[in-house]
């Protein structure tokens, strides 16, 4: 027994199934039953079992050993060699993870909702599968279809906008606002966005770009938008000359949505008689590893990649026990790696000399 400020406190107690079968007014066997999620306890019960049991933080000691994840990830991710990247570094660490709770991942790609939702279903009825986890796949079609799976999906680097389902993510917004303020602290006000259009995740990175910019008050940000119709260096190469040959050099730094068209921008400058970061400034967002070695390497955001993975396949195992909660969106927090493709704007520094 523990003495605080003259009282006596006693030492809390573990809570057992006992207290929470009294709470509740039914047998310990019914309390067993209803949190492992066995047959035979009424929604009734196992809904108040489940309330009173978080009201009481009880730890369940259930587990995901032994049983199986489908891991429905996009076919294009999963081959195109620019978006794989990126996927390789969440798989890392979610087999990590999976390997570390002895959960076994089944990897399924999936090309469109119409085509694979019936083979998931079926996927779903095997008892063995302990619940979903959908990569890089926010297609409101499939979201809506994951309704009567009667098993907890959870979305690795994408989001239900109606938060239906669970997901993990890097904060997007925050990132792209982040790399944006750092290239305004630089003094660089005409900022331009290079980016694909598509995916949640990405428009969520324009939204941080346009939040920056409009803070600063600076005018006509929406003119400042490059789109490309896919994320290969020399479709962002293509689109920046453009942009050189017809307005002249009208910004000093590009923030591009995806490294790769960061390494297509810095191609155009170069071929337009500039030097990165002399003249203009280029960042990127993601970090992959292959940034520190670009001429010059390049200043970028790092997403937690392989932390994404491992976190969703703990999310899951929350879903997937008898005290799971409401949907949660978690959003990773990012980081800036400084490297020498960024520098003070040019009119600033000339205003130093």
């Amino acid at each position: 027994m523990t003495i605080l400020a003259g009282k006596k406190v006693k030492p809390s107690r573990k809570v057992r199934l006992e207290d929470i079968a009294e709470r509740c007014g039914v047998s310990l066997s019914t309390v067993s039953r209803a949190l492992a999620g066995e047959k035979g306890v009424s929604a009734d019960i196992r809904a108040k079992v489940a309330e009173v049991a978080r009201s009481l933080n009880y730890q369940v000691a259930a587990s995901l050993a032994g049983r199986k994840v489908i891991l429905a990830a996009s076919s294009a991710a999963m081959i195109d060699y620019v978006r794989n990247q990126f996927t390789a570094h969440v798989l890392e660490g979610l087999h990590q993870r999976a390997e570390t709770l002895s959960v076994e991942i089944v990897t399924q790609p999936v090309a469109s909702a119409a085509e694979d939702i019936g083979m998931l279903r079926t996927a779903a009825a095997d008892e063995s599968v302990a619940g979903f986890l959908f990569l890089s796949l926010d297609d409101d079609d499939l979201l809506a279809l994951t309704s009567g799976f009667g098993k907890p999906v959870v979305l690795i680097n994408g989001e239900d906008p109606l938060m239906r389902l669970s997901s993990v993510s890097p904060c997007n917004r925050s990132a792209a606002h982040m790399a944006t303020a750092y290239l305004q602290g630089l003094g660089h006000e005409r900022i331009l966005f290079v980016m694909r259009r598509g995916r949640s995740t990405i428009e969520r990175r324009l939204e941080g770009w346009r939040d920056a910019m409009l803070a600063q008050k600076i005018s006509g940000a929406d003119d400042m938008v490059i789109v490309v119709e896919d994320w290969l260096p020399e479709l962002a190469a293509a689109a920046v000359e453009q942009r050189i040959a017809s307005r002249k050099l009208d910004f000093t730094a590009i923030l591009a949505a995806g490294e790769s068209l960061a390494a297509g921008a810095m191609q155009a400058i170069s071929r337009a008689g500039y030097r990165v970061p002399d003249d203009v400034s280029v960042m990127g967002i993601d970090n992959l590893p292959q940034a520190g070695f670009y001429n010059p390497p390049l200043t970028s955001i790092h997403v937690p990649m392989r932390e994404i993975g491992a976190a969703a396949l703990d999310l899951l195992f929350g879903a997937a026990s008898s005290l799971a909660g409401p949907a949660q969106r978690i959003e990773l927090a990012c980081h800036i790696v400084e490297r020498q493709s960024t520098a003070v704007a040019p009119r600033k520094r000339a205003g130093h000399l």
